[in-house]
């Protein structure tokens, strides 16, 4: 395996072109099996929007590729469509499964929908989706580095960010530790950073990690926080250790350039 890219929060109809031209190198040089788009593909959930969405992509052209909305991604000023369709434009350009999964000998990713089109912005898990990937994850094999992802983040490290956490996240995060998660990964707040759970769960039955990513190409940076993504590394022959690495778009030279790496371990 060659890797897992972590895209987030693209809001395209904000996108910028040179950050996302140097994002399109950087897949090419990095060449990862897999891509994950973690939701917020849109700044509007507009048809057109999401039509240059998925050119990106589809110049991208990635061997594996995981999509799930964000709220974004659900009309907001279109109350009929937000009631009545409101994955429509999202399933034209990325289908109807809303939650894929990806299994390989070293690799279990499962996504989630957390979006509510009742909800404005928060995103939720519920009881039968906890179950779901809990149960998916019990059986999963020692070799395989196993990732939930969800929009909305369940851990956060400002409490400015409290309010963002995705409602029903204690039951979730619990439940999957027991079952054997490894990383939850998410976006949503525009804020990159990889923590361990324990942080906010300090009884967690095993260890679990949070991975944030930033926003990849959007203008809609936050404070001082450049536009990045995040690679996540998993040599089979180190089974008990992934490297998150998270790639920094520099202005000056117009390219992704490598900034934090975390070596996480994992409970095996």
């Amino acid at each position: 395996m060659n890797g897992v890219l972590q895209i987030s929060d693209t809001h395209f109809g904000t996108e910028q072109e040179p950050v996302a031209k140097a994002l399109l190198e950087l897949h090419r040089t990095t060449q990862p099996g897999v891509v994950v788009l973690s939701g917020d593909i849109t700044q509007r959930a507009r048809r057109s929007q999401f039509a240059a969405a998925r050119d990106f992509i589809d110049r991208m052209a990635p061997l594996r590729l995981l999509t799930i909305p964000g709220n974004h991604d659900i009309p907001l000023f279109n109350p009929l469509a937000r009631t009545l369709y409101p994955y429509a434009n999202y399933s034209r350009e990325f289908g109807m499964n809303l939650e894929p999964e990806l299994e390989t000998e070293s690799l279990l990713i499962l996504c989630l929908n957390t979006t509510r089109p009742a909800r404005h912005k928060d995103g939720e898990v519920s009881d039968k989706q906890v179950a779901r990937i809990s149960a998916k994850l019990s059986r999963a094999s020692a070799n395989q580095l196993r990732i939930v992802v969800t929009h909305q983040p369940v851990h956060v490290i400002r409490d400015s960010d409290i309010a963002n956490l995705l409602h029903g996240y204690e039951k979730a995060v619990r439940s999957w530790s027991a079952a054997g998660a490894d990383i939850i990964m998410g976006g949503h707040i525009h804020l990159p950073y990889v923590r361990p759970l324990a942080d906010r769960f300090p009884d967690l039955p095993r260890r679990v990690w949070s991975v944030q990513a930033g926003t990849a190409v959007s203008s809609r940076i936050r404070e001082d926080q450049a536009n990045s993504v995040n690679i996540l590394r998993y040599p089979v022959a180190r089974a008990g250790v992934c490297q998150v690495e998270r790639w920094d778009f520099a202005a000056d030279t117009a390219r992704f350039t490598p900034g934090e790496v975390h070596e996480l371990e994992l409970e095996r």
